[in-house]
């Protein structure tokens, strides 16, 4: 169905409406009202949060225990020296199930069997129960 400009004849040479009350509203603010209404704010973000990926924590063997436990021990008996050394642990997710695996290096300070962390000269300190391997020349003459 087509419009007649006859239809708006009435109408369509008047003035255009100016109140006397109001200020007239400027172009930016008149532009806003018609801008995208976010009814679900976060969703995007949501959305972005479920997507991303973690990994899940992988048990270590007997084998694998029994190593690790080897050089923690070593690691432990020559901390003096402030061996340099690379670590793989599992970092939790703070948000979700899961985590991420992650490397640190440097030199070691000591191992707090207190707290059970090794501590960095830095001050990183990591949970030994989250550490899956270490790595260092201090390990190098075990085979």
């Amino acid at each position: 169905m087509g419009y007649d400009m006859d239809d708006y004849s009435e109408i369509i040479n008047l003035p255009h409406h100016t109140s006397e009350t109001r200020p007239r509203m400027s172009m930016s603010n008149r532009a806003a009202q018609f801008s995208p209404f976010a009814a679900l704010t976060g969703y995007d973000d949501a959305v972005v949060e479920t997507a991303r990926l973690t990994d899940e924590r992988h048990e270590l063997t007997e084998d694998e225990k029994a190593t690790l436990n080897e050089r923690l021990q070593i690691l432990s008996e020559n901390a003096h020296d402030r061996p340099m050394v690379e670590i793989t642990y599992f970092k939790p997710d703070d948000r979700k199930d899961g985590g991420s695996y992650e490397k640190v290096s440097g030199s070691v300070r000591w191992i707090d069997e207190g707290e059970m962390k090794v501590v960095f000269t830095d001050g990183t300190r990591l949970a030994i129960a989250d550490i899956c391997s270490i790595e260092g020349e201090l390990f190098k003459s075990e085979f």
